[in-house]
């Protein structure tokens, strides 16, 4: 006995339709995610309202005829072979004898363009993420959520819907009608799983964001760091509960700032990156005991620091991976100057597998920095010396 989707009811065939659509558009999105992630877009969003995404993998949905039925029919002449070429249709976006950089007659190709918030653009990015050699501490308070299907009932999405459970109510309803065999669904046949969310207690995590707003920084610089630090914090309240962030901007001088300021205030001057460190381990001492908490401190710098500041940059590093579960440096340098910055020539010095650093030249990189950083592969590092 074969079950196929003729089977069901014709009133099934909308929702199953849009809900392939909707399987097509986060499809596409996903391997879209390294442009989407950089759009400006979605960076200076508030975090809750509908963005429109572009996506160039996949048509509007509709209606499509095949034009070539019009000027020529189906058959061949009988000696064509496997992969022959019958007819070509024009090629999009180039009008007869334009050449490469003339304008062309016919339109160009179009794309779609999925409205979605940023939270269900944050889930898509974030999935299979997570904070790396999260270890066991004294007091387990940060919460994280899971889905747990708990219950089965005669009514719920469609997308839930128990195809088994189904199955053996209609097995059921019509052997006691004296015909045991899979036909005639009926709506009372249907069953749909139902989930609940799960609470799993976690240690306690602390991330020490920690961005470089010294003249040298740039727009481009400010906005790579900035995008950065829009999707890990996204990153950190989509996955956990209570997760504590903290913000530190720095040129000569190092402060902590509210999260407002540490993504819209600018400021100049010379830099001095050990101060941001310095501050890094007053406030780790002062509130985030390492038996208690898991750290983990992050820096984005396009490099340039007072060049007798570097080696005392080192030193501090060290100190804080004694205290953490990993440390990320993120350099900004654009494609015309990726020769590496003396900061991170001095880096190059540190062995400890817990520093992970990235280069950033380009947006498109923002999401592969945050795949290094967070992703769940490889996440065994050994302990500090």
């Amino acid at each position: 006995m074969s079950v196929q989707r003729q089977d069901w009811s014709l009133h099934r065939k909308g929702s199953i339709d849009q809900q392939r659509h909707k399987e097509k558009i986060r499809e596409a999105i996903k391997k879209n995610l390294a442009d989407i992630v950089s759009e400006e877009n979605i960076i200076m969003s508030d975090g809750k309202k509908q963005i429109r995404v572009p996506i160039r993998s996949l048509d509007q949905y509709r209606f499509r005829f095949d034009p070539g039925r019009q000027t020529r029919s189906g058959q061949g002449n009988g000696k064509s072979k496997v992969g022959d070429v019958i007819a070509q249709d024009p090629q999009q976006g180039q009008g007869p004898g334009k050449g490469k950089g003339d304008a062309g007659q016919d339109p160009g190709a179009e794309y779609y363009e999925a409205e979605v918030s940023v939270d269900e653009l944050a889930t898509l990015i974030f999935e299979d993420l997570s904070l790396p050699n999260l270890e066991e501490k004294r007091q387990a308070e940060m919460e994280t959520e899971t889905i747990r299907f708990t219950d089965v009932r005669k009514k719920g999405p469609m997308g839930n819907l128990d195809k088994k459970r189904t199955i053996l109510e209609n097995l059921k309803r019509n052997a006691a009608q004296g015909d045991p065999t899979f036909h005639d669904i009926k709506n009372d046949d249907l069953r749909f799983k139902v989930w609940e969310p799960t609470i799993r207690y976690e240690s306690n995590a602390v991330v020490l964001a920690m961005m470089d707003v010294s003249g040298s920084m740039g727009e481009f610089e400010k906005y790579i760091a900035r995008s950065f630090y829009f999707w890990m914090v996204r990153f950190l309240r989509t996955k956990y509960t209570n997760v504590k962030i903290v913000f530190i901007s720095h040129h000569t001088e190092a402060k902590e700032v509210t999260e407002d300021e540490f993504f819209h205030r600018g400021e100049s001057g010379g830099t001095q990156v050990s101060s941001a460190y310095e501050l890094a381990l007053q406030i780790i001492k002062e509130r985030y005991n390492p038996a208690d908490w898991n750290i983990y401190p992050f820096h984005f710098s396009d490099g340039d620091n007072l060049p007798w500041d570097n080696d005392r940059c080192v030193q501090l590093v060290e100190e804080l991976m004694k205290l953490c579960n990993i440390f990320g440096y993120g350099e900004i340098r654009e494609a015309h100057y990726r020769s590496p910055s003396t900061l991170m020539s001095s880096f190059s010095k540190i062995t400890n597998k817990k520093f992970v650093a990235v280069t950033i030249g380009d947006k498109r990189e923002v999401y592969p920095a945050l795949r290094k950083f967070f992703s769940t592969r490889g996440d065994e590092v050994p302990s500090a010396p």
